[in-house]
């Protein structure tokens, strides 16, 4: 499928972790898997920041899209295992034993691990889309639930 036989709005491009092909809402700079069917929308004003900083931890699962990391080259762990280990982690956090920058340092799948998770400031489109979602829904200083996402099981809090 060309550029000119995508909705209005679409660029189709190819990731450069999987070299899987994904779409890019030229508006947004939103990008998604599944091939668009309707023209691209720009941003909405919806109220609420126009960007946020946060700082994750991720575990990743033999089902993430790149299942290795600076951590281990070949993750075989299940996406249940990954559950479990973030749940564990974020009762950790919850309860004032440790921080997530101090969890993540040791143990985020993610090379920002070596920031302790922090993500720096980004605005909309610049991540997964429940990642995106996520962030923005949290105050600062909140921590999230578990989140999904194809990179795999994140615990994202809100710095700013």
């Amino acid at each position: 499928m060309s550029d000119d036989e995508l909705p209005e709005g679409w660029e189709k491009r190819i990731s450069r972790s999987t070299g899987q092909h994904y779409f890019l809402n030229k508006y947004t700079k939103e990008s998604q898997w599944d091939t668009p069917t309707e023209p691209a929308k720009p941003a909405s004003s919806g109220g609420g920041p126009d960007k946020v900083q946060c700082s994750h931890l991720l575990v990743k699962h033999n089902k993430s899209r790149r299942p290795s990391s600076w951590r281990e080259e070949n993750i075989t762990r299940s996406e249940e295992e990954a559950h479990e280990l973030i749940n564990g982690y974020r009762d950790e956090i919850v309860s004032g034993k440790v921080t997530l920058a101090e969890l993540a340092e040791q143990y985020s799948d993610c090379s920002s691990a070596k920031r302790g998770g922090d993500l720096g400031l980004f605005g909309r489109g610049a991540m997964q889309k429940p990642f995106e979602n996520a962030s923005f829904a949290l105050n600062v200083g909140e921590l999230s639930e578990p989140v999904f996402t194809d990179s795999g099981v994140h615990l994202i809090l809100r710095t700013a």
